[in-house]
Parts: C-alpha cells; sequence; structure tokens
C-alpha cells in the first residue's frame, strides 16, 4: 500500500521571508517604508528616506500639472524663443517661394510683396502688414544680426518684467517702427524685426537709467550707437522704422521698468497697450492724409 505523497513545500523556508506583493513567487526580505507592504527588489525604488514600492513611488512624484508648472519655469525667455522661432519660420516660408518676382527695379519675392509695409497697402486696407512686414527679412544676414540682438535683449529684459509684459513691449516696439516708417519713408517698401529690436533697445536704455546706471557705460550703450550709426549711413535701411520702435520702446519702458513704488503694477501693462494703439492711430492719420 504506497504512502500518500506528502504537500509541496512552500516557496520560502525561513520564517522572516515575506512573498512580494507584486511577485507571489518571490521572497521579499524588505517592505516599503510608506505603505509597508513587502517588496522583491525589483518593486522597490529608491527614495530619499527608505525605499517605496512602485505605487508610493507614483503617488509621491510630482503631479502632471506640478511637472507643468516647474517646466514652464525654466523657460525663462519663452517669448524670446518663440519669437525667434516665428522669425525664422516665416524666413524659411519665403525661401521656399519659387513664384517669380515681382516689385520693379527692386524685385522681391512673391511672399515678401505680400506681407511687406509701404503706404499704398495701407491705403487698400491691408493692415496686418503694420505686424507682418515685423516678420519679414531680406536675405540670411538680415535675418540673423535682428535675432543675434533680439536673444541679447531678451535675456536682459524678459526676466525683468515677465512673459505678458515683455510680449507686449514687443508689440508697441513693432508697430512704433511700422509707424515711423509710414511717417518718414512712406513710399518705400520695408520689413525686418529691426523696428521691434530698437524699440527693445530703448526700452533696455530707460531700464538702466532707472536703475541710476549710465547705459553708455555699459555694451548696451554703445550697442545703440553702433547701430544708430549704421541706420544713418548705410542704404536702403528703414530710417523711420528705427526711430519708430526705439521711441515707442523707451516711452513704454519708461513706466514699465520705473520703481514699482512710483507706478501701479496694472499700469505696467496699460502702457504698452496704450503706445501700440498710439502708433496704429498715428499710422492711420498718415496714411488719410
Amino acid at each position: 500500500m504506497s504512502m500518500p505523497q506528502p504537500p509541496a513545500p512552500p516557496p520560502f523556508q525561513s520564517a522572516t521571508e515575506t512573498a512580494c506583493y507584486r511577485h507571489p513567487d518571490r521572497a521579499a526580505w524588505r517592505r516599503c517604508t510608506r505603505c509597508g507592504r513587502p517588496a522583491c527588489n525589483e518593486c522597490l525604488v529608491q527614495a530619499p528616506v527608505g525605499s517605496h514600492c512602485l505605487e508610493c513611488a507614483k503617488q509621491s512624484g510630482p503631479t502632471a500639472s506640478f511637472k507643468a508648472r516647474a517646466w514652464n519655469a525654466r523657460q525663462i525667455t519663452l517669448v524670446t524663443y518663440a519669437l525667434m522661432a516665428i522669425n525664422v519660420a516665416v524666413f524659411v516660408w519665403i525661401a521656399a517661394d519659387n513664384s517669380d518676382a515681382v516689385g520693379g527695379r527692386n524685385l522681391v519675392s512673391r511672399r515678401q510683396f505680400d506681407i511687406g509695409l509701404a503706404e499704398g497697402f495701407l491705403a487698400r486696407d491691408e493692415w496686418y502688414r503694420l505686424v507682418s512686414s515685423g516678420f519679414l527679412h531680406f536675405g540670411i544676414f538680415h535675418l540673423l544680426l535682428n535675432m543675434f540682438l533680439l536673444f541679447q535683449l531678451g535675456q536682459l529684459l524678459e526676466p525683468m518684467i515677465g512673459r505678458i509684459r515683455f510680449g507686449l513691449l514687443y508689440l508697441a516696439a513693432l508697430l512704433g517702427g511700422s509707424a515711423g516708417a509710414m511717417l518718414l519713408q512712406p513710399d518705400g517698401f520695408h520689413g525686418g524685426a529691426s523696428g521691434a529690436v530698437f524699440g527693445l533697445m530703448g526700452a533696455a536704455f530707460v531700464a538702466l537709467r532707472h536703475q541710476g546706471i549710465n547705459p553708455f557705460s555699459t555694451g548696451l550703450g554703445m550697442m545703440l550707437i553702433i547701430n544708430l550709426v549704421f541706420t544713418f549711413s548705410i542704404p536702403g535701411i528703414s530710417i523711420g522704422g528705427h526711430l519708430g520702435g526705439v521711441v515707442a520702446g523707451a516711452a513704454a519702458g519708461f513706466v514699465m521698468f520705473a520703481p514699482r513704488w512710483k507706478v501701479p503694477e496694472w499700469a505696467t501693462y496699460v502702457t504698452p497697450v496704450a503706445v501700440a494703439l498710439v502708433a496704429v492711430v498715428a499710422t492711420v492719420v498718415v496714411v488719410q492724409i
């Protein structure tokens, strides 16, 4: 008569062994220091204090909204980078144009013609050109110079006033440049971020003055002088665009960068909007005269 077979021994012989909560066939010699679950080495994650199981590690980690805020905080000059990206994208879009050139003696491509600024276009109510012309560049050197200046000035100004106000300042300077171009050179064909960049230089100049720093003792003062010299000495440059931009930027910057005890915070948002509106109204008056 055969004897019955004894039952199979349990997988763990030691009284101190416990099964992993995720792998019942594995020994768990340690527990999660947060919830107490027994877990094998594969199911534990090193924590600042002790080890956590996978579920606790997931729960104790940052939420998606926190990660989004943290990522957003690291992008200190996000508006600057976005503006540079738009300028480069428009340049590539124009460079890909294979249509016949237009414009008479000074030939431009069809796409350049479609977004550039001239008084005749505004007389046909194509007011979008006040903005679109600020992203038009004539050649790679024109683009690279403006993007270099935009990058440098953006690193200085955007962290000081924040993204929204920096974007408003850029728009005010851009529209100021368009107004200046129409006031001084209405028969010209204008394009480029130079008006907006000159506006940022004007705002930075004022910001340093508010801080008690002589701008001409810094690289900014020399940069402004050099660019003004180029403006008046090199043919084909939009003098009105540069001067209009620097005036608009300095006017907005006078309030935006003033000490906080001198102006209320709301004024730092309203001022660039007001400057932009004045620039648009001035352009409308010039075109209708």
